[in-house]
């Protein structure tokens, strides 16, 4: 799949079962597919029908067995507990076989789910391919959240084990995970027959006897067992992403178009091969995580680097540097909020000029849109190309990027360049005509998607085709909205729906306002998604409080704040919260967010026609006034 961009692109949509039936000769399988697409319902289409194949194996033993057992796979960096551990791909093959056959013994089997609780620790990592070993399908919970979303997970994806550690490390505390758990648990109908815990020397933890098992011991006295083969279109995860009424949606990832697409993805998008050494500084429990920790590097016989720390002070703005440098970091994946925060310590980029960085050939960012002035400070601190892409938990691997390993093109800060061959992605009005060069719209992509995307929600085909497909039928609604310019440069401005994006992750207002809502003295309230400096967006809340309520507003506002960092979580950052006298509204009842968005931005609003009073946003205007919003 050599050649430009436009011919690879250009046949990617002509023969598209041409195009990935070549990728898929790059992975090991069990039995070949019998055909390369069945796309006769573009909505159910199924990528590599009739094949059979194991993650796992293409992850790990598929290298031993050619010889390269003794090459690094993982790379574990944990500043946090000053810690460095490199495993080869042989270790890793016999930490994961034997984990998987403690799990086996568990009675986990294949399409049995697993869910893990864990921080960034090898053990997270072997927990994940252990249970693709097994045909079992995991569901990676992020350490940050609290018990409240980690019951709703456990409770929907209904794991027979749950995979957990006894706590997390912060650079300034330490998070016991253990009681989250337990509180989780407490609240769910669906529990877990066994819980194994890790115990980790900072916060060991008691265990309950008959259900609770010690990590160590348990994997000591497992045997290694094998790969079961499953079917391309089985389940391999489980990831929950947000949804717009804060019911968590559970993205499903098969395993055939996966093992394709992300294979593909290393050499043609990120322009790596075998033996280099990638680094995505994520956390698992995100799909960065996911992907470009654990699968893609892996089954691409990279070195992958696991990394427990932050980008600064741990020590301070210069410890992704010291990575790059201490293992020679060939291709880095980042969120332009990481790169915000060490230019916000290190304006004038010193600390890289401290490091050798000769290594590094790229910088791609991705989670969420990545500021022209961030990128240009990163090219200037680096001096390699740093590449702004845009995809999805849904999509699970880049919709549009700058592809290194097809054709590098010019860079246009503010635009993840051009769309990556397999996606047919368009720009629609309202009603679903295709707009012109330079006129924003929905941006959707045309059925099938290509491999590697979701196949549906978990128990949920019909939220799936709600949430997706409905809107504009024979497209995927990406709910981003953007234009093409006239070079065919796509530019991805906003979320069309109410999702934030906050330090790349992606949250529910509506998760928040079903927090506040439930406090005694709020009547009605309202989360919107503001920029910031630092984490791109961030939450604000607008509240009305209940008629004689007796105590301050300011009581009110640190008693919300409390809990949504207890119920959600501090990874959503929900620290503003604006008493109002009311909210503005249509005349039909529908709370105006979008122009509260705007007002906090200073950003030009046109007052919407159906607003039911207008003198309401003057009022917003100036709560936010107060808060150091809407200058």
């Amino acid at each position: 799949m050599t050649g430009s961009y436009e011919d690879c692109y250009a046949r990617s949509l002509r023969n598209p079962h041409h195009f990935w039936a070549e990728a898929a000769r790059e992975i090991e399988w069990v039995r070949r597919p019998r055909a390369v697409l069945n796309d006769s319902d573009p909505e159910r289409a199924s990528w590599f029908p009739g094949g059979k194949l194991n993650s796992c194996y293409n992850a790990l033993d598929l290298h031993v067995l050619a010889g390269r057992g003794e090459q690094t796979a993982l790379v574990y960096d944990s500043p946090v507990t000053q810690t460095v551990r490199s495993y080869t791909y042989r270790e890793v093959l016999e930490r994961v076989s034997k984990l998987a056959g403690a799990l086996r013994a568990l009675g986990v089997e294949k399409r049995d789910r697993v869910l893990l609780y864990m921080p960034m620790v090898p053990e997270a990592v072997f927990g994940m391919l252990a249970a693709a070993r097994l045909g079992a399908v995991h569901s990676v919970v992020f350490g940050g959240f609290a018990s409240g979303e980690l019951a709703q997970r456990i409770q929907h994806a209904a794991p027979k084990v749950v995979l957990t550690a006894s706590c997390g490390i912060e650079p300034t505390h330490v998070v016991e995970y253990k009681p989250l758990l337990e509180a989780a648990i407490a609240r769910v109908s669906n529990k877990p027959a066994h819980c194994v815990v890790l115990q980790r020397p900072e916060r060991p933890v008691s265990l309950l006897a008959e259900r609770d098992l010690d990590w160590g011991a348990l994997e000591a006295a497992a045997s290694p067992v094998g790969c079961v083969p499953v079917e391309a279109k089985d389940p391999l995860y489980i990831l929950y992403t947000s949804g717009t009424t804060g019911v968590p949606k559970g993205v499903v990832r098969d395993n055939g178009g996966h093992a394709v697409a992300l294979k593909w993805s290393m050499r043609h998008v990120y322009d790596v091969r075998p033996g280099d050494v990638f680094w995505a500084a994520s956390d698992i429990g995100w799909v960065v995580g996911h992907s470009y920790i654990v699968y893609a590097p892996l089954f691409s016989g990279c070195t992958t680097i696991l990394y427990e720390g932050k980008p600064v002070a741990t020590p301070d703005a210069g410890s992704f540097w010291r990575v790059v440098e201490q293992h020679g970091v060939h291709t880095m994946f980042a969120a332009p909020t990481a790169l915000r925060a060490i230019k916000r310590e290190d304006p004038d980029a010193v600390l890289p000029l401290r490091r050798a960085l000769g290594s590094l050939r790229a910088l791609f960012l991705a989670g969420e849109r990545a500021d022209p002035e961030t990128v240009a400070w990163c090219e200037r601190a680096l001096g390699v190309p740093v590449i702004d892409h845009w995809w999805q938990t849904e999509t699970g691997w880049p919709i549009a990027a700058n592809c290194l390993g097809i054709e590098r093109l010019p860079v246009k800060h503010g635009s993840p360049t051009r769309p990556v061959p397999g996606y047919d992605v368009r720009v629609l009005d309202d009603s679903g005509v295709e707009l012109p060069a330079g006129q924003t719209g929905h941006l959707v992509i045309k059925l099938p998607l290509p491999p590697g995307c979701l196949r549906t929600l978990w128990e949920n085909d019909a939220g799936y085709e709600q949430a997706y497909l409905r809107r504009f039928p024979g497209y995927y609604q990406t709910s981003d909205a953007g234009y093409f310019d006239a070079d065919g440069y796509l530019w991805v401005m906003s979320r069309t729906d109410d999702i934030i994006n906050v330090a790349g992750h992606r949250l529910s207002t509506g998760a928040m306002e079903e927090v506040i809502a439930a406090h005694p003295d709020v009547a009605e309230c309202a989360v919107a998604g503001v920029k910031d400096d630092l984490k791109g967006q961030v939450p604000v809340g607008f509240v009305v409080l209940n008629a004689g309520v007796s105590c301050s507003a300011g009581d009110v506002e640190r008693d919300l704040v409390a809990r949504v960092r207890e119920r959600i979580g501090p990874v959503a950052s929900f620290k503003q919260v604006c008493v109002v006298q009311r909210l503005p509204k249509t005349r039909s009842g529908k709370v105006l967010r979008g122009t509260m968005r705007k007002i906090a931005d200073s950003e030009p609003y046109r007052t919407p026609p159906t607003i039911d009073d207008p003198a309401v946003l003057d009022e917003i205007r100036e709560a936010l006034r107060a808060k150091g919003y809407a200058r």
